[in-house]
């Protein structure tokens, strides 16, 4: 047995796999039981009581964590001349139009962890669609990727707000931290997001909405939440 799977034996021993933790008791835990020698990621899973395939069943949105993530996201932006420049200004990793849909095209990959469009552009985006629709990167004016303030949304980026959509089984998976957070930070990110999935409920939804909420640390053990 390793030294790795020892010290997530006697972590997971700190769990009790049947009970439902509170949002304070599971944030507490999960601090308590990352075991990695690097500042560990905090994570939300959800799976929830939607038909992934029904149009009116997705849940999808945004919302600004009040103290970010703990990690920098690599953010493209679609945009040309002033609104270019602004959005090179805020931070954006990745500017450019025409030129910089060509060439994701031509490599058909997407180096980057968030899509930000003026809405001049996106009658353009569609030549990529099939690169970036897969990786839940097309922009949408339903989660503000698609705005004519593009510096703003790049600066609210950065500043903590993430989207969410659910995959094609149903769940959502969501970043809310570091272990190296304080215990009330983490309490409020994670409150701040369960309170976004409520709100992104579709009308669609019949029964059970949440059906099992999990928190976890890096290769940590699953807590569950009671929601």
């Amino acid at each position: 047995m390793s030294t790795r799977s020892k010290r997530f034996t006697e972590a997971q021993k700190k769990v009790d796999a049947t009970k439902k933790y509170t949002v304070v008791e599971a944030v507490a835990l999960a601090r308590e039981t990352s075991t990695v020698k690097f500042d560990a990621g905090v994570e939300i899973h959800l799976r929830l009581g939607i038909d992934s395939k029904k149009a009116d069943q997705i849940v999808r949105g945004s919302v600004s964590l009040p103290h970010g993530t703990g990690k920098k996201k690599k953010v493209a932006v679609f945009a040309e001349g002033k609104d270019a420049e602004a959005a090179k200004k805020a931070g954006a990793d990745m500017v450019g139009g025409l030129e910089l849909i060509k060439e994701i095209k031509l490599k058909n990959a997407a180096d980057f962890e968030v899509a930000i469009a003026h809405p001049s552009m996106m009658r353009h985006l569609g030549q990529i669609a099939k690169v970036l629709g897969p990786k839940g990167l097309m922009p949408n004016p339903k989660n503000e990727t698609v705005t004519p303030d593009v510096a703003k949304a790049v600066k609210d980026v950065q500043g903590g707000k993430v989207s969410f959509r659910n995959d094609d089984t149903g769940n959502i998976h969501q970043l809310v931290g570091r272990v190296s957070f304080e215990t009330k930070q983490l309490e409020e990110n994670l409150n701040t997001f369960l309170e976004a999935i409520q709100r992104a409920k579709p009308q669609g939804a019949k029964g059970a909405y949440i059906l099992t909420a999990t928190l976890t640390s890096s290769m940590g053990p699953a807590i569950l939440l009671t929601v």
